[in-house]
């Protein structure tokens, strides 16, 4: 590889947005266009072959689209499906803060104690209170309170071309969960790899103050290995040898056990023996781990009397006896210098 402007941010190239509705011309003229809330993804992208993509894989139909303000004419597609798969990329995909924005730009940068445009405590906060967020379900308040936004890079992977889409969505409660499900898959994964997930627009409903309100959710959901596809460029990006993009799963959904401390807690060689077998099928043994076992087998062979008669077996509260499970074949490898430890330790 090359060298790098090490000052330089990388970024994958944005080719489109993922969007939850869309908003139509308000009658009076005055007045801002009103949002419509749409119950299937809509996709948009400066790029057409893109858009065309989309419709062939989720439904509908490709047309023009200007968004509002000043900006160039792109092309849309609103789709018919409620929920896409799609993969999280290496590093930390979740970007949100507080914002305000009007015809000048964006006026307020919030993280939730610093506005970071002018470095004051949060202005939000400031003026309306704790609860400053419920005043953006009055309309009229809209250009005088932030909105929680949260914007969410994704991979496509019926998507042609490489790059990432943004998802992008100003619900206060899909921010609370977006940023948890998305810091549950770093803490697993490290910002390494790519991590399978589906998308989906659910729809909620809130009862406060004696009004029912319903409203949209993008919900960000961990795929396992069976929903995962196989085409497109998510596969290469996932790795050859592991399309299916399972060790980045497994990593969240099964963390590596302690074995140390199940060792330290044995109680015979045989639970020491059990330890290494469950270590040497999950492919965790290294020589480090080997020796440790080994120490703590010659430990309770010390430590376990090699006379007297074992106590009877008790059934638990559903009458069932423990029973021993025996492997078809041993484990190779390091095995002998465990087993060896354990050896004359049974009575």
């Amino acid at each position: 590889m090359g060298s790098r402007i090490l000052t330089d941010q990388k970024q994958a190239r944005e080719l489109g947005r993922l969007r939850t509705g869309w908003s139509v011309p308000n009658p009076d003229p005055k007045k801002r266009p009103r949002p419509v809330k749409s119950k299937t993804w809509v996709l948009s992208s400066h790029a057409e072959h893109y858009v065309a993509a989309a419709a062939e894989a989720w439904g509908g139909k490709v047309e023009r689209w200007q968004p509002q303000g000043n900006g160039a004419p792109q092309f849309r597609v609103i789709t018919e499906a409620e929920q896409i798969d799609a993969l999280l990329p290496p590093g930390d995909p979740l970007s949100q803060n507080n914002e305000m924005w009007n015809k000048g730009g964006c006026m307020r940068r919030c993280n939730g104690q610093t506005e970071l445009i002018s470095r004051q405590p949060c202005l939000c906060m400031r003026e309306f209170g704790e609860d400053w967020y419920l005043l953006r379900q009055d309309t009229y308040k809209k250009d005088k309170v932030c909105a929680a936004t949260s914007r969410l890079s994704v991979v496509l992977e019926d998507m042609p071309d490489v790059g990432v889409w943004r998802a992008e969505t100003h619900s206060f409660y899909a921010a609370n969960e977006m940023a948890g499900t998305v810091d549950m898959v770093l803490s697993g994964t490290g910002g390494e790899g790519v991590v399978p997930v589906t998308l989906r627009i659910e729809p909620r409903t809130r009862v406060a103050g004696g009004q029912t309100k319903h409203f949209p959710v993008v919900v960000v959901e961990v795929r396992g290995e069976r929903h995962r596809s196989r085409d497109g460029p998510g596969q290469d990006l996932a790795g050859g040898d592991d399309p299916s993009g399972s060790r980045a799963v497994a990593a969240i959904e099964a963390p590596r056990p302690d074995y140390l401390a199940r060792a330290e807690g044995a109680l015979t060689v045989d639970d020491v023996q059990d330890v290494y077998r469950d270590a040497h099928a999950a492919g965790h043994l290294n020589d480090e781990l080997v020796a440790a076992l080994s120490k703590r087998a010659e430990e309770l062979k010390t430590e376990t009397p090699t006379s007297g008669t074992a106590a009877e077996p008790e059934p638990d509260e559903d009458g069932v006896y423990d029973g021993e499970i025996l492997e078809d074949t041993e484990p190779s490898g390091d095995w002998p210098a465990v087993a060896q430890a354990g050896s004359g330790a049974r009575a």
